[in-house]
């Protein structure tokens, strides 16, 4: 069975210490999404909670330092 890549690979890099992290190939979409009114809702609270996030960034003193801490937590498990 022949299968195409899968994704590949880059290099990122964290308060100077870099890594290697793989970016998975797009999937192919069947069909366009159908905009329900429950999907636009889930879609919306979503979009809510994306934009509360990125507001209580702004309070952090250094982001990347608190982003380090997840990077590295993750790369323990």
């Amino acid at each position: 069975m022949n299968r195409d890549l899968q994704g590949h690979y880059i290099t990122i890099s964290t308060l100077e210490e870099k890594a290697r992290a793989f970016v998975p190939a797009l999937l192919p979409l069947a069909s366009p999404i159908e905009w329900s009114s429950q999907l636009r809702e889930k879609f919306d609270q979503a979009l809510l909670a994306l934009g509360r996030l990125d507001s209580i960034s702004v309070l952090l003193p250094d982001t990347s330092r608190f982003l380090y801490m997840y990077v590295c937590k993750e790369a323990v498990r």
